[in-house]
């Protein structure tokens, strides 16, 4: 990241706001920002001071804290910090998702956290909200496959990855937050035929004494994705919180995929940098060598007359896609684009932002600052913006305390 595009997002502006600001050109901007070039030391110094305003205490307004577990890319960050939290503690074991987090997050006060078994409880801050997106491939429909066949445990009798739901459960216990956000997939309900998720619910509602509700989400509605995530929102007190009565958009009305791909030159796509720029056509790599796509191709036809549904996703602008994974860096086989008169390509980096909810269509203002494998297992493993922000708004009043329970506020 260029030393002007880290100035200007910590003094939270966005590449046009910038461009007002310090009368330049878009296009200047652009060329500062991907370090083509160098702007002079007193637009820095502008930049320095702009930072400076920003982050004084007079602009410390926020309405309550969290803390974020098992951070990612700081997809569950964006929809709290929406109404008006404020993140005052991060955990993400993996290094590149780290650096992701820390260039979308630039104002933080704090360090990043590593792996939560490591973390005293003493240096996590007290909050009012937690938010946990704990590991969900020992309770995946493809991680529980994967770990059959290789005849390994999973679920809560996986030791790596299954017992951290209680790293969870230990910092809501040491720190009774007013409410929690847990997200996993879909799966997490069924798994172990409803042991998994029943355990859960103990250890929630009758060993910590929280009120639960938990709802199944689809992304589709509002990014061209089928993606299905299971939210789980607690709280200390009896606010008579439920999912009933969030605000979705119908399924059938939801985007498809000519919004998050780039814009058409002929019939050729043509995309900015990636990371935001002058306008390129789509690199070349992204399209499927001939022997990876003759592979799928075999590979599918193969499983079709197994009778099996195994093979690669071909999809075009008026479709909605399969849901993006975390393996998607391997051979991009489950959301293939086509592109007239030449072999399908991947996605990129870009349009996958565009596709989690991190970019709205046509933006470029999500910071993607690792390679192109790391930034598909990011977005593959993270959630759906805009979902989450949806529940965040239905949580809002109940974690404002503007909720009613029963006939008393709730403090």
């Amino acid at each position: 990241m260029s030393e002007f595009s880290r100035l200007r997002k910590q003094a939270g502006l966005s590449k046009a706001e910038a461009a007002l600001i310090l009368q330049q050109s878009e296009r200047q901007i652009y060329r500062w920002e991907n370090g083509e070039c160098f702007p002079k030391a007193p637009v820095l110094e502008m930049l320095r001071q702009l930072r400076k305003n920003r982050a004084s205490p007079d602009n410390e307004n926020h309405d309550f804290t969290f803390i974020d577990l098992f951070a990612g890319i700081g997809g569950l960050r964006k929809g709290f910090e929406a109404i008006n939290g404020k993140c005052i503690f991060t955990c993400e074991w993996d290094r590149f998702a780290r650096e992701t987090y820390r260039a979308n997050n630039p104002l933080d006060d704090h360090e990043i956290a590593g792996d939560i078994r490591e973390v005293a409880m003493k240096d996590i801050p007290a909050h009012d909200v937690l938010l946990a997106g704990f590991p969900c491939q020992p309770f995946s429909i493809a991680g529980v496959s994967k770990k059959n066949a290789l005849n390994r445990p999973h679920g809560f009798a996986c030791d790596a990855q299954g017992t951290l739901f209680y790293n969870v459960a230990e910092v809501i216990k040491h720190h009774r937050p007013k409410a929690f956000l847990l997200e996993n997939v879909k799966n997490l309900v069924n798994h172990d035929k409803g042991h998994t998720f029943r355990v859960i619910r103990d250890v929630l509602e009758k060993e910590l004494g929280y009120h639960i509700d938990w709802k199944v989400i689809n992304g589709k509605s509002w990014v061209p994705q089928n993606r299905e995530r299971i939210f789980i929102a607690g709280f200390r007190d009896d606010t008579d919180f439920s999912f009933d009565g969030i605000e979705i958009p119908d399924l059938l009305d939801g985007p498809k995929l000519s919004t998050i791909l780039h814009p058409e030159d002929g019939n050729e796509a043509v995309e900015r940098r990636y990371t935001g720029g002058n306008i390129a056509h789509v690199l070349e790599k992204y399209t499927l060598s001939e022997k990876l796509w003759t592979y799928l191709q075999g590979y599918a036809a193969k499983h079709r007359e197994k009778g099996n549904g195994f093979g690669f996703g071909l999809f075009g602008p008026d479709d909605v896609a399969r849901t993006l994974s975390a393996r998607y860096y391997k051979d991009g086989s489950e959301i293939l684009i086509q592109q007239e008169g030449k072999r399908p390509r991947r996605l990129t980096p870009r349009e996958c932002a565009r596709l989690m909810g991190f970019d709205e269509p046509g933006k470029s203002d999500f910071s993607i600052p690792v390679s192109d494998t790391q930034a598909y297992k990011q977005f593959g493993n993270s959630v759906v913006v805009p979902a989450v922000k949806a529940v965040a708004k239905h949580m809002e009043t109940h974690i404002k305390g503007t909720a009613k329970a029963g006939k008393k506020a709730v403090a």
